[in-house]
């Protein structure tokens, strides 16, 4: 399997940012780690195994970025404001500096989204705030609601972040509700152990997008379905699939 591991420089915080290319060939595929994660988070935990056969076939290729969430939304104890002004700039390094380079670097604008718990809610925040920038989400036991890591509090840049709150009140005529309709959207979450915090969020998620008339295929697996890395490699195994053969 090609892989490579490289830096990155993001001008909007200063610094540059790891992360690892697995395949040269097939969809992209953007890969967000769960809170507090690192690039190799995937590797390490065998997800990348699981979509071995798609990658060395040439029809998938991964990149695995790293997150700031120990100085966003893991910082409990931090200025709530001065946390998501942070969490925004890092928001545009990946909207406006790291995505297109992934363009530039494939050839491709056919990007999928994807991560696991906080790597879930990254996806679905960037896919819902940029619909233009993918062709598909793949969000696994993600959080919709930023109020799980920063409270009763609320600003500008908060309600931006959550995706139950802008969707909710997104107008009918909003430009976003056609672009989301023309994509592909898969939102899971088992029902397990320790998945029961976030599946309010995600049931939420499910009565907004159809209220919105969005087509998503919001999937709630069993009780059995833990929030944990072996379910994770049998969900992104069963939904790689679908996507991949839908073409």
């Amino acid at each position: 399997m090609y892989t490579e591991y490289k830096k990155d420089y993001s001008n909007y915080l200063g610094r540059e940012f790891e992360f690892k290319r697995y395949g040269n060939s097939g969809k992209p595929c953007l890969v967000f780690p769960p809170q507090d994660g690192r690039y190799h988070d995937y590797e390490d935990f065998k997800m990348v195994e699981t979509l071995s056969d798609y990658i060395e076939k040439g029809e998938l290729q991964l990149f695995c970025v790293v997150s700031i969430d120990s100085e966003t939304w893991s910082d409990r104890n931090g200025n709530p404001r001065e946390r998501i002004e942070k969490q925004e700039k890092w928001f545009k390094y990946m909207s406006e500096e790291f995505i297109p380079r992934i363009y530039e670097w494939t050839g491709r604008r056919d990007l999928i989204v994807t991560g696991c718990s906080m790597g879930g809610s990254h996806a679905g925040i960037l896919f819902f705030r940029r619909p233009d920038l993918f062709e598909t989400l793949i969000s696994l036991s993600g959080a919709y609601n930023p109020s799980m890591f920063f409270g009763d509090y609320m600003d500008n840049l908060i309600y931006d972040n959550s995706p139950v709150h802008f969707l909710r009140n997104m107008p009918s005529d909003h430009y976003y509700l056609d672009l989301y309709r023309q994509k592909n959207i898969i939102i899971c979450i088992g029902q397990g152990a320790w998945e029961e915090d976030l599946i309010p969020g995600n049931k939420e998620m499910e009565v907004i997008l159809k209220e919105k008339n969005v087509p998503a295929w919001v999937d709630f697996w069993g009780y059995d379905v833990a929030h944990d890395w072996n379910w994770w490699q049998i969900q992104i195994k069963y939904f790689m699939e679908k996507v991949l053969r839908k073409g």
